[in-house]
């Protein structure tokens, strides 16, 4: 566990912070440059509500979506899944930091390997409720940041057009167990090939724009599924989050601050 005062050392605080995360609820060590936890986060922790059972976040870095979802219900557990070993570590150190390494694990695998998910104990079909918030990129559509971490959060590993998105979409949906929600922050831009990953495999499919501020076009794209339902698709209402002179929206402050759940509507 990494206790508040380690962060003292000049050499570990030159590379780390501690935060207050989710109007406090969460206290989360994290690097100091590259990725770090923001509004998609929470946007995805809103979008998931209150689940229980066992949660998996696929693509965890410091285990804040997981270890949110967790901590929202003493009937929740949760694997959170992540290559990157110093991200790994710290998603260990944040569980330890917030009381909940009885109900989290954190899986050191490339998630999107069955073999790696088998040998660390996570079968297919063991999730209740799987959430990710993918890399953004494709590998060869962008250059990637010379930050490591950032370019590892941001980019995904090279693969046919849109083939890598998909794969870790289905990959997420093979960990889900029948009747179980899948939910995902991401690009707009990336629908046709979220649809086309996604499949029959989701029903009670639902998708949620986020627009940054009034008139402008979404930037983000929440979807959320149920495995195995036959319910249509649907469009729920957008979200909002700043207004017109930048300050939130009642509606995303309240998001920030973990306060409030999503309205998918219907």
């Amino acid at each position: 566990m990494a206790e508040p005062s380690r962060l003292e050392d000049p050499a570990i605080a030159d590379r780390l912070t501690e935060d207050r995360w989710l109007g406090g609820r969460l206290m989360l060590v994290q690097p100091r440059r590259g990725h770090r936890v923001g509004t998609d986060a929470a946007l995805l922790v809103a979008a998931a509500g209150t689940p229980e059972g066992r949660i998996v976040d696929v693509g965890a870095g410091v285990g804040a979506v997981g270890l949110a979802l967790a901590k929202r219900s003493a009937l929740a557990s949760a694997d959170l899944i992540e290559l990157d070993p110093e991200l790994a570590r710290l998603a260990e150190s944040n569980a330890a930091r917030n009381g909940l390494q009885a109900r989290a694990r954190v899986l050191r695998l490339d998630a999107l390997n069955p073999r790696e998910r088998r040998e660390a104990g996570l079968v297919d079909e063991a999730g209740d409720c799987v959430v990710t918030n993918p890399p953004f990129f494709e590998a060869k559509a962008v250059r990637a940041s010379p930050d490591e971490g950032k370019a590892r959060a941001h980019v995904l590993p090279r693969a046919e057009a849109g083939g890598a998105l998909a794969n870790w979409i289905q990959a997420s949906l093979a960990i889900l167990a029948p009747g179980g929600r899948f939910v995902m922050i991401h690009r707009p831009d990336a629908l046709s090939v979220i649809l086309a990953a996604i499949g029959s495999r989701l029903g009670a499919a639902a998708l949620l724009p986020v627009h940054p501020t009034i008139g402008a076009s979404a930037h983000r794209l929440l979807v959320s599924g149920v495995k195995g339902s036959k319910a249509p698709l649907r469009l729920a209402p957008g979200l909002i989050l700043h207004q017109a002179d930048g300050r939130l929206t009642p509606e995303a402050d309240a998001i920030h601050r973990g306060d409030s759940p999503i309205d998918w509507g219907g």
